[in-house]
């Protein structure tokens, strides 16, 4: 989507405020991930052909989606090409996509000028996933996320110097979700190193970071993780793991995002906005209501989501399939 757009009337009052970015700004939203169990007769239709992909039928809908299986493992360079296929009906769409956890989870930050722990050929096997993406014009971003116990200390500034050195050639995002970071050396280090800084919405827990609109890069970033306070940081096994994201915002949640957004927008180049509180589809709904705000219009909604989310007739652009004589109720 492009940086023309109105909010619709029909939003909450907060959110009318003036979002505009610079006119060369191009803003696209989406999901992270498409792979979800949960989402079978939620997003996706509970009968499908054999041809159904679930990247070809979010493309249908959105213009991004972040990548999460380059998290936890290098991209096959197969299933790449599969991917870029899949979405070439949409010629606006482009990914995203993690780095490999080996470069930021999984390894001691006492040594940053080689990244310990990570060898050639781990960084061969991610190069080797995301180059037909970015041959092909359709990597927008590499996410480099941190987790929370990544403190900003000389030791990890070094490290984190060294891993975005190592993959410079890449349009690179850093997540960084404690407020140590929050200093203007952090910010410094990424433009000197044309690194985007990815804004956050999470739990704002102990020393959290909090939400902000900054720039560093050609590549803005905006990621909105959910607000399960309860659920963010426990240790209960007996809470399922979706649970951290099992959480929908209201649109008077996101209409400060909507403005946070324009700031960005204004500041970047490329603007990647991208849902991850996913449990049940929820990351797509919030999804669409942002694309709604942004460009003031309606949208177009998956069938099966509107069934369990009757809040988006309020933005459907598309009329139910099987219209009801009687309202839709949320299960």
């Amino acid at each position: 989507m492009t940086s023309s757009r109105s909010i619709s009337s029909r939003q909450p009052r907060a959110a009318k405020r003036s979002v505009d970015p610079a006119p060369t700004a191009i803003i696209r939203v989406g999901p992270a991930g498409w792979s979800y169990p949960d989402w079978a007769g939620y997003v996706y239709p509970s009968r499908r052909s054999k041809s159904f992909h679930e990247a070809s039928y979010l493309a249908e809908f959105f213009d991004p989606i972040e990548i999460n299986t380059s998290f936890y493992q290098p991209l096959r360079p197969d299933h790449a090409k599969q991917w870029i296929d899949r979405v070439a009906a949409n010629p606006r769409f482009v990914f995203t996509a993690k780095l490999w956890q080996r470069f930021t989870h999984d390894t001691p930050y006492d040594n940053s000028s080689t990244t310990p722990g990570a060898t050639d050929d781990d960084e061969r096997a991610v190069r080797a996933g995301f180059d037909p993406l970015r041959s092909a014009g359709k990597l927008g971003a590499v996410l480099l996320q941190f987790p929370f116990s990544f403190h900003r200390t000389p030791e990890t500034t070094a490290y984190l110097a060294g891993v975005l050195k190592r993959f410079g050639d890449y349009p690179l995002v850093v997540e960084v979700r404690h407020a140590s970071w929050n200093a203007p050396a952090t910010f410094a280090l990424l433009r000197e190193h044309n690194a985007g800084f990815c804004n956050l919405d999470q739990p704002i827990i102990g020393r959290s970071i909090g939400p902000s609109e900054a720039a560093t890069s050609p590549v803005g970033y905006i990621r909105l993780h959910g607000r399960r306070y309860d659920t963010w940081f426990t240790d209960d096994a007996t809470v399922p793991t979706h649970e951290r994201y099992n959480y929908l915002y209201s649109p008077e949640e996101l209409a400060p995002w909507a403005s946070r957004i324009g700031k960005v927008a204004e500041k970047a180049r490329d603007v990647f906005v991208i849902t991850n509180n996913h449990y049940q589809g929820k990351a797509v709904v919030n999804a669409l209501q942002l694309i709604s705000i942004l460009k003031r219009s309606k949208v177009k909604v998956p069938e099966p989501l509107r069934e369990h989310y009757p809040e988006l007739e309020e933005i459907a652009a598309n009329p139910p399939e099987s219209p009801t004589l009687f309202p839709l109720a949320k299960k």
